[in-house]
């Protein structure tokens, strides 16, 4: 079940085509990856979410039903450019925001006491904002982008300005969200979190949608039927032992230890491969080369006809 979809969403700026016909179903549950060059379209797509700006055409749903004024406080938003009041203390500024997301005062001291103790922020409280490091304010938007416990939280470039270790922190808690059943957009250029966190992912490129689908299919799709192999005890060469229409891509040795990087034919399979090694040398390992999330980015954005689209 789709917790959010967008249908044929446009939207244009003084001439400019931001967003073109996009079509967006985000499973409940899931972390949904946003991806996208820069331009591309994808905070023009957040904004029009959070209902700070409208599409000129298309629709959103939301929780089964068309997206309505009140539903922004089931959503939490933590945009790419930060926003806290600088001269104000952390404490206020915390109080102040978790009550423009409905908690009542009570409600939202006692649950940021709890956060700030979680994060170990207790010391932060009476602290101005303008003392803080970039890191430490983002820690704090971070905090009160999840306070209200919304449905649907959206995290434009989470991780920017934090060490490894707050970081990681960050990260364990945007999937103990999505285990209390939050569903999370998370939009960023890092594709090492994007294979780390994200169940699907959309990739907008010149304001239209060019993949689109789980990310173990959409790896699927964009297999080269490559695969590393390892031997030793072999002296001759490996092309004389190797069907004409397999392709050497690379080959290396270290110590006794050679590796070679081949590519199968369509109508090749791996077993061929093996029975042409395995008499011949003795083998170490023997590896497919799946593409990661940042060589299908670049392969998307800059082939001409670039792999369908996938359906969830």
């Amino acid at each position: 079940m789709e917790l959010f979809s967008a249908l044929n969403i446009s939207k244009q700026f003084s001439g400019h085509k931001a967003l073109d016909s996009v079509n967006i179903d985000i499973p409940e549950g899931s972390i949904y990856g946003l991806l996208g060059p820069n331009g591309a379209g994808k905070t023009t797509f957040i904004r029009i979410i959070n209902q700070i700006i409208a599409p000129d055409e298309g629709k959103l749903f939301f929780n089964g039903r068309e997206l309505q004024p009140n539903d922004i406080y089931n959503i939490g938003y933590l945009p790419e450019e930060r926003g806290l009041y600088k001269k104000m203390t952390v404490g206020e500024q915390a109080m102040y925001l978790a009550q423009l997301k409905g908690l009542s005062r009570q409600e939202a001291q006692k649950r940021l006491h709890s956060w700030f103790e979680k994060f170990e922020m207790k010391g932060w409280w009476n602290k101005k904002v303008e003392e803080l490091s970039k890191g430490m304010q983002q820690k704090v938007q971070f905090l009160v982008t999840i306070i209200h416990e919304p449905k649907l939280l959206i995290f434009d470039e989470p991780f920017s300005g934090f060490d490894p270790i707050n970081a990681g922190m960050l990260k364990d808690e945007i999937i103990t969200q999505r285990e209390k059943g939050a569903t999370v957009i998370f939009s960023t250029h890092n594709m090492a979190s994007v294979e780390e966190l994200c169940d699907h992912i959309t990739l907008i490129n010149n304001a239209k949608v060019i993949l689109n689908g789980p990310v173990r299919e959409i790896k699927k799709a964009y297999k080269t039927n490559t695969f590393e192999v390892a031997y030793n005890n072999f002296s001759g060469n490996l092309s004389d032992i190797l069907p004409g229409s397999f392709t050497i891509i690379k080959e290396w040795q270290e110590h006794d230890l050679h590796t070679a990087t081949i590519r199968i034919p369509e109508n090749g399979n791996p077993n061929q491969l093996l029975s042409a090694l395995i008499p011949n040398a003795t083998l170490h390992s023997f590896t497919e080369q799946i593409p990661g999330m940042n060589e299908i980015f670049i392969r998307a954005v800059t082939e001409k006809t670039p792999e369908p689209i996938l359906q969830h």
